[in-house]
This record gives C-alpha cells, sequence and structure tokens, in this order.
C-alpha cells in the first residue's frame, strides 16, 4: 500500500538531497557525478522525448547544461518498499540563455545497497495547456 509522505520532513529531505546532487551535477557539469546518480536502466520521459542513463550523461560532455536552478513544492510519494516518488516544480537557466523555463518534475527513487539511486524521472512543462486535472 502506498501512503502520502509530504509531511515526513527527514525522508523529503534524504531524497530531496539525491535531487540536488543531480542538478548540482548539471551546473557543474559533472558526468561523473550524474552517471553515478542514476542507475544503469535510467529511463528519462522528457519533452524532447526519452532519455537513458547515457543520453542524460552525453549532454555533459560540452559543460554544464544549467546555469541556476531552483526547486519549489517538493512531495514525495511513498511506492512501497525502497522506493520514493519526488515531485516538485523546477524552475531553471540554461548556460547562455536568460529566459527561465519551469518544469514539473517526479523522479523515482530506489534505495540498493545502502543508497539511493534515480530509476526515473519525467519532466512536464508548467506551461502546458492540455491534460491538466
Amino acid at each position: 500500500m502506498t501512503e502520502n509522505k509530504w509531511d515526513e520532513p527527514e525522508r523529503l529531505s534524504e531524497i530531496l538531497e539525491q535531487e540536488q546532487r543531480v542538478w548540482q551535477a548539471l551546473v557543474a557539469g559533472d558526468a561523473i557525478t550524474d552517471n553515478e546518480a542514476l542507475h544503469a536502466d535510467f529511463l528519462g520521459v522528457y519533452p524532447s522525448g526519452f532519455a537513458t542513463r547515457t543520453d542524460h550523461v552525453a549532454q555533459l560532455t560540452k559543460g554544464p547544461s544549467v546555469q541556476s536552478y531552483t526547486i519549489s513544492e517538493p512531495r514525495l510519494l511513498d511506492l512501497g518498499k525502497c522506493h520514493q516518488c519526488l515531485s516538485y516544480r523546477a524552475s531553471f537557466i540554461r548556460p547562455g540563455e536568460t529566459a527561465e523555463q519551469v518544469m514539473y518534475v517526479s523522479s523515482i527513487w530506489r534505495q540498493q545497497n545502502g543508497a539511493w539511486i534515480n530509476i526515473f524521472s519525467q519532466d512536464t512543462p508548467a506551461d502546458a495547456k492540455n491534460g491538466g486535472a
């Protein structure tokens, strides 16, 4: 049975820290940290299409892919033993750009061998006009 963990600050903080490691890797252009944070079978679902771990890490071959970011409105959903879904609003700016992009992100984290690893992530543009609840 799944349950809402939005109000469990310790677990939310733990998973949010892992998510921020990925964002910081994008800011630093750190392909090693990005690769280590993602499961070998990672699946990303983005406005541009599907991405594997290799695709996600490859965006850093020319350096940072994000200049700055802010995470707000985080929520955590318990998906069962050893799995958590972190959903939040991400505001970020790409290098060389001034326009802020805003996405709603959901990332699924799996605990294995005493560590958290990202197995899935989906980004939805905040300005999406269709499909809202």
